[in-house]
């Protein structure tokens, strides 16, 4: 059976590989947008799916491809659900993030917080949509070496570990993508949508079988 060549709209290689492992039931063969070059897309909608479909709509246009995107934010109850949205946004980078999550937090007893994401997948004028939660809470300071942005503060509900100090199947388990991507799994599970994926693949790829693609 032959993979849906499907840009993912990121250049986040942590978390490519998250997604590849988490959508490798479907067959698709997942390629990071900065392949095909680089694009800004603002994410000024006021929700995870609109900048999940934001990104993916531009990405898809820009390549001609199937395109992906994700949208995720930290919603905490003691910041009245800050940074939600704007959790990528809040720092340059990810120490930056975690720095300021941990500053934001001192003198809060109540360290409920939530993981939201959003998947978008855009192909021609057809487009699918799915969202996973993952209830939790903040750890006092960093632990693991693994994830990314706030991963290191976070444990889910029912374990101890936080899912920096998770493998990749483990914190797939639990964590937001992981069920936003098997719930975008069912909705894409149907012959009928592959062929449609590799009738894009096609008309973009001037009807080659994309075989050695990069």
């Amino acid at each position: 059976m032959p993979k849906a060549v499907v840009v993912l709209a990121s250049s986040n290689r942590d978390k490519l590989l998250e997604l590849k492992t988490l959508l490798a039931p479907l067959g698709l063969d997942l390629v990071p947008g900065e392949t095909f070059g680089s694009i800004d897309v603002e994410e000024n909608a006021e929700s995870y799916v609109g900048n999940a479909l934001l990104k993916a709509s531009a990405w898809s246009d820009f390549t001609g491809l199937p395109a992906l995107a994700d949208d995720s934010g930290l919603e905490v109850e003691a910041l009245d659900g800050a940074p939600g949205v704007r959790s990528a946004r809040i720092a340059a980078d990810d120490d930056g993030r975690i720095a300021w999550l941990l500053g934001a937090m001192k003198g809060h007893k109540n360290r409920r917080a939530r993981f939201v994401a959003a998947l978008a997948l855009v192909a021609g004028e057809r487009s699918w949509t799915a969202t996973g939660c993952c209830r939790g809470s903040l750890v006092e300071a960093p632990r693991g070496d693994g994830g990314f942005g706030y991963d290191p503060l976070f444990v889910p509900d029912g374990v101890t570990k936080t899912f920096a100090e998770m493998d990749g199947e483990e914190k797939g388990s639990y964590s937001h993508r992981g069920i936003a991507a098997l719930l975008l799994a069912r909705r894409l599970d149907d012959p009928f949508v592959l062929q449609y994926l590799l009738d894009c693949n096609r008309t973009s790829l001037g009807g080659s079988d994309h075989e050695g693609f990069p």
